[in-house]
C-alpha cells in the first residue's frame, strides 16, 4: 500500500490490519506518535490525516485515506508550528512523552478555532493525557498559539 507521511508517499508492505502507529515507527522509523495505551485513550499516538487529529494506534494503515501528518512534519523546514512554538516559550514539556500527540491535538484544534475559550480548550484536549500534570501550561499555550496564528 502506498501511504504519504509529511509530504512523502511510501510504499509499505504491512498485514491491511496493522495499526498506524506500528507502520510508523517499525516500518518508516518515524517516532514522534507514542505508544500509550493502545485504545486510543491517551492521545499520545496522535497524528493527523488531513488536518484532523486521529489516534494512529486504532486507526488501520490500510484504512489511511489522506495524508499524514506526524510531529515530524508538523512545522515547515524552516520554522516551527506556532504551537511548537509556544510550548517551547511556556515550557510546557516536563517529562516529554505526551507532548507530540498534545502538540498535533492542539494544532488541528487551533484549525477548526482560532478564538477558542477556555472551556473550548479544555473540551478539545481533554482526550488527551499528561501524566505529569501540565494541564495549565498546556492551555495556556494554546492559547498563546491561537494569537500567533491569528497574528499571521
Amino acid at each position: 500500500m502506498k501511504l504519504t507521511v509529511n509530504g512523502k508517499t511510501y510504499d509499505v508492505d504491512v498485514e491491511d490490519d496493522m495499526p498506524l502507529l506500528w507502520v510508523l515507527r517499525d516500518e518508516l522509523g518515524i517516532t514522534g506518535p507514542k505508544y500509550g495505551c493502545g485504545i486510543a485513550q491517551c492521545g499520545a499516538c496522535t497524528v493527523h490525516e488531513d488536518g484532523v487529529a486521529v489516534r494512529s494506534c486504532q486507526l488501520a494503515a490500510s484504512d489511511v485515506v489522506g495524508e499524514i501528518t506526524t510531529i515530524e512534519g508538523l512545522g515547515t523546514p524552516n520554522a516551527l508550528h506556532a504551537v511548537q512554538e509556544a510550548w517551547i516559550d511556556l515550557q510546557v514539556a516536563q517529562c516529554g512523552y505526551c507532548q507530540a500527540g498534545q502538540i498535533m491535538q492542539a494544532a488541528s484544534f487551533l484549525d477548526l478555532n482560532s478564538e477558542p475559550t477556555d472551556d473550548q480548550i479544555d473540551a478539545a484536549m481533554s482526550g488527551n493525557l499528561c501524566r505529569c500534570g501540565s494541564y495549565l501550561r498546556i492551555r495556556e499555550a494554546v492559547k498563546t498559539a491561537a494569537t500567533k496564528l491569528r497574528a499571521v
